[in-house]
């Protein structure tokens, strides 16, 4: 029988991190919307009306009317927190569903770069470029974005790698469509284009934007 192996504290650390961040953990917390819904019944549970009580019928029904209201325009502004949630963890991602997260992504890219499978490598590390900064929430590739679409995209928000991120587009395009193997130089300048841009704090929103005048690419 095979004795199980105890992973050292790194290791154990890095397991949990990727376990914690399936989305179906995300999923299953409660949202913002949850734990609103839940106060408003427990509140509506604790009054009391009619006689010897707090609130008259009409009084409540009052309340009762407001408190849908603000529900209704919550939904309106914010939209169902859980089917948000689940729809972008489902968007498409270069024409494929991908549901991993940039952690996972990188893991994975790592994984076959050590197996020597570039064209891997360097297509998950530019996966998870998109994916950083959809999670980031500065740019979220839609059902049909192109690796070139996306660049163009990131590029106006992080002008200075703006010709990288372009290079890179092309390395994935090479290896996702045109059938190249890669090398080890094309996945170690997309790797570092990715931990640059991780790095880069987030841009403030330009003045077209904090007006409605620009288009914000989400």
């Amino acid at each position: 029988m095979a004795v199980p192996v105890e992973p050292d504290a790194p290791d154990a650390r890095e397991l949990l991190l990727d376990e914690l961040s399936d989305p179906a953990y995300a999923e299953s917390q409660p949202t913002w919307f949850d734990l609103l819904s839940q106060a408003v019944l427990e509140w509506l549970g604790s009054l009391t009306f009619g006689e010897g009580g707090a609130f008259s019928p009409l009084v409540l029904v009052i309340l009762l009317v407001l408190g849908v209201i603000a529900v209704l325009t919550a939904i309106l502004i914010y939209g169902l927190p859980r089917w948000r949630q689940r729809s972008r963890l489902e968007t498409e991602l270069f024409g494929e569903r991908d549901r991993r997260t940039a952690r996972q992504l990188r893991r994975d890219a790592e994984k076959a770069a050590s197996a020597g499978d570039w064209a891997t490598g360097i297509a998950e590390r530019y996966r998870a470029i998109a994916r950083a900064l959809d999670e980031r929430t500065i740019v979220t590739p839609l059902p049909g974005t192109t690796a070139h679409g996306f660049a163009s995209a990131a590029g106006r928000q992080f002008g200075e790698h703006a010709a990288a991120l372009q290079r890179a587009a092309d390395r994935f395009d090479e290896v996702r469509y045109l059938g190249q193997r890669g090398d080890a130089e094309g996945y170690a300048f997309v790797r570092e284009l990715d931990d640059a841009i991780d790095r880069a704090p987030s841009p403030l929103p330009s003045v077209s934007e904090l007006t409605g005048a620009g288009t914000v690419p989400r």
